[in-house]
């Protein structure tokens, strides 16, 4: 019976907090003007080991009954311990009213990758479309060329909800060491572009990922970094809930 009764307290007080290492956090159903449903989030990386082939699953209930299941991967494809990934999971086709979806990730153990691209600056403006862009320079810190870099770019509303997903690769699309590279991501209207008011940006190469500070960016049209406030204000209960909350039903209607 001692056997038994101190396996429940592990499973209890153990295993959540080992769940909770890896989870999904701030994610956010929207539809764009071209009627897409977007259910975008971030993968937080709170292990001591590096991350890959992450796999957000969902599965779409209206009311009680299941209409739809789908799955996605990140838009980066290595998550080091203390990182964070994107991931923006598309519905295209029509499947009627959706009132809660159920969340699940999967992943694969990875081996690490020097931390050496940085977004050295970054600005967002109007292009000359009119359109959203954000516009910067990106540095390769590494002693070798990075190759098929890729700048993703996450946005957000002014409660930190996230209203969108971009990315864009620099042309070209290799960095020698130690040198810099501009980008442009431009960011498409849609029915939530009026609300951004704060975004980050992360990159990555085939060789590597990005520094371990995520470059939060200010610009003219943003208000408050949300989105590092909402790192900085979690503690490991609200993340432990965060996880639970990921993987029961949502109500986003």
């Amino acid at each position: 019976m001692k056997i038994v009764a101190v396996f429940i307290v592990l499973l209890i007080f153990v295993i959540p907090g080992v769940w909770a290492e890896v989870y999904i956090e701030n994610d956010y159903q929207y539809i764009s003007t071209d009627d897409t449903i977007h259910i975008a989030g971030e993968i937080i990386n709170d292990s001591n080991t590096p991350l890959n082939q992450v796999v957000v699953s969902a599965i779409i209930y209206s009311e009680e009954n299941i209409i739809h299941e789908a799955n996605t991967t990140t838009l980066t494809n290595l998550i080091m311990p203390g990182m964070k990934a994107v991931f923006d999971l598309q519905i295209t086709e029509k499947i009627g009213t959706i009132d809660n979806y159920l969340l699940d990730i999967d992943y694969k153990v990875a081996y690490p990758k020097n931390q050496v691209i940085e977004i050295t600056s970054s600005e967002m403006k109007y292009g000359p479309s009119q359109n959203l862009i954000i516009q910067g320079t990106v540095a390769n810190h590494g002693d070798a060329t990075a190759n098929m870099i890729n700048v993703i770019a996450t946005l957000y509303d002014k409660d930190g909800n996230i209203v969108g997903v971009s990315k864009t690769s620099t042309e070209p699309d290799y960095l020698r060491a130690n040198d810099e590279s501009v980008f442009v991501i431009a960011i498409l209207d849609g029915s939530e572009s009026h609300e951004i008011v704060n975004y980050s940006l992360t990159a990555e190469s085939e060789e590597y990922t990005a520094v371990p500070e995520f470059p939060f960016a200010s610009g003219t049209l943003l208000m408050v970094s949300l989105s590092a406030y909402i790192i900085l204000t979690k503690t490991p209960f609200q993340r432990t809930i965060n996880y639970y909350k990921s993987h029961i039903f949502h109500n986003k209607w």
